[in-house]
């Protein structure tokens, strides 16, 4: 005799014939658990059947007219489920339709040029931003302040990189062998860069009507590092890139979409974590500006200088810039207790 156990609840017990019987007629799977009601241990209905010499024929419902006729046309076409409200109410859909479908919509488009790198990297940080929503995102995150803020950093980068930069004496310093080189990617290129970056979280921050929590600005640095990265990848694409050659050009293009500009999220987010603590503890407001632009542009400048030199230690740096963020984020509560004191 056997007891047969579905969603955790016992049935039976049944001799083999009947298991066997019920089997043929759809009711038990030959891979539904069973076990002897002498002990035996528990595995799967065939097993049993197999021991014990019966071999059920699973008996069809007719021929496929007659099983397609009682499956019904709503089961293969549901058309309701699909309607219009349906379809806006499903968020999950809403969001599998974007990512999925938005690349090959672009496609329709009569562009070329520099704004079909510019769509296809919009493309990609819209994918970034959905990830960061999903996993950072507080009750403060409002999506009209996160699609402010993006473009409030693109432009931002936009009159700074337009020859702003320039005026920044460290840059000459890249040029040099390392580790001198050092010098000018963080007091150059991490710092510049950093600082744009963190401008449109200041007139955020600035503008609230209320004290945002450190992963609030987390997430909008997250978004900021983001926008940043569009930018730059377009302006790699569309002059260092091109003069690569084929391989090289598509291997530095997906970087250029993808892990660069989750770098200069996580460097943006750090600064977004230093920039809410000195809006919530104005009393240590320069300690912790200082550390907002400073530790995203250390590390920034430090990732820049081996990724040409010895790129393992640029990918121990970017790994390190992960961990940091999840550390900081587990100790926000500890470290606003400690300077409450």
């Amino acid at each position: 005799m056997l007891i047969i156990t579905r969603n955790d609840k016992d049935y039976g017990p049944y001799d083999e014939m009947t298991v066997a019987r019920f089997v043929e007629e759809g009711k038990l799977l030959l891979n539904d658990k069973a076990r002897d009601t002498n002990g035996g241990a528990q595995d799967t209905i065939k097993t049993y059947l197999d021991r014990a010499g019966i071999h059920p024929n699973i008996k069809h419902h007719g021929s496929i007219t007659q099983q397609l006729g009682h499956i019904g046309s709503a089961f293969i076409f549901p058309k309701e489920e699909i309607s219009r409200s349906r379809l806006l109410d499903d968020t999950r859909l809403l969001i599998l339709a974007i990512v999925g479908l938005s690349l090959s919509v672009i496609m329709l488009l009569p562009i070329g040029g520099w704004l079909v790198f510019y769509i296809v990297s919009l493309y990609f940080a819209t994918i970034w931003g959905l990830f960061f929503f999903h996993f950072f995102r507080t009750r403060q995150v409002k999506v009209k302040t996160t699609v402010t803020l993006f473009f409030m950093t693109q432009l931002a980068v936009f009159i700074i990189f337009s020859g702003l930069n320039s005026f920044n004496f460290f840059y000459i310093f890249t040029q040099s062998p390392f580790p001198v080189n050092i010098i000018g990617f963080i007091a150059g290129v991490g710092l510049t860069e950093e600082f744009a970056k963190m401008i449109p979280l200041l007139i955020l921050a600035r503008r609230s009507k209320e004290p945002l929590l450190p992963q609030t600005l987390v997430y909008y640095g997250l978004m900021s590092g983001i926008a940043f990265g569009v930018f730059e990848g377009v302006q790699y694409q569309t002059t260092v890139n091109i003069q690569a050659d084929y391989t090289t050009a598509f291997v530095l293009n997906i970087a250029r979409l993808t892990s660069l500009p989750f770098l200069h999220a996580l460097f943006s987010g750090i600064c977004g974590y230093f920039t809410a603590f000195a809006r919530l503890y104005p009393r240590y407001r320069k300690s912790l500006y200082t550390l907002a632009i400073a530790v995203p542009a250390i590390l920034h400048g430090l990732y820049d200088s081996f990724a040409g030199v010895f790129y393992p230690a640029a990918l121990a740096i970017a790994f390190l810039c992960v961990l940091l963020l999840m550390a900081y984020l587990r100790k926000s509560s500890n470290f606003q207790a400690h300077l409450r004191n």
